[in-house]
């Protein structure tokens, strides 16, 4: 039992860090993503000596990061809004170094905007960098929804960030 914690504690230093990135990049939200993160890797302890023999830990930690994700957006108590933009009156030079952190800022922005299930899809496919058959099997669906929602998904992203650029801040 002690050598099943043990390496339950080191594939956790492992892929917590991966794990908590993917979940911010479904959810939005760091708090979110930690609390997301936190109750996967309490459901994949409870099931440990099962996954572990499947021979992919990460991938079912994975799937399980993301339908934690999906499943908290739907609590009534996580439908927060923000009600106040900041203000946008600079536009950033792409001279200026900290032109990629606004880029980055501009895709989270709009990423966020997106459903969750093609935000799911985009993050799993694009950043994840998972193939079409491996986002299907974490999301619990069929490859063409999977192909369908990603393309939705970054047709939304082009055109939320072109205005963006266009006029200066987040559609």
């Amino acid at each position: 039992m002690v050598d099943r914690d043990q390496e339950y504690v080191e594939f956790v230093a492992a892929a917590s860090a991966s794990l908590r990135r993917t979940a911010f990049l479904v959810c939005g939200d760091w708090h979110r993503a930690d609390d997301v993160v936190q109750d996967a890797l309490c459901k994949l302890y409870r099931s440990w000596a099962k996954i572990d023999r499947a021979g992919n830990p990460l991938a079912y930690a994975r799937r399980t990061v993301v339908n934690a994700a999906l499943d908290s957006g739907r609590r009534p108590w996580r439908r927060e809004v923000p009600t106040a933009d900041l203000p946008t009156d600079r536009v950033p030079s792409y001279d200026d170094p900290a032109a990629g952190h606004a880029d980055r800022d501009e895709v989270l922005a709009v990423l966020a905007t997106l459903p969750p299930r093609q935000r799911a899809c985009v993050v799993l496919r694009y950043y994840e960098d998972l193939s079409i058959e491996q986002t299907a099997q974490i999301l619990g669906c069929s490859e063409g929804t999977v192909k369908s929602q990603a393309a939705r998904g970054l047709e939304t992203l082009r055109t939320a960030i072109d205005q963006v650029r266009r006029i200066g801040r987040p559609a």
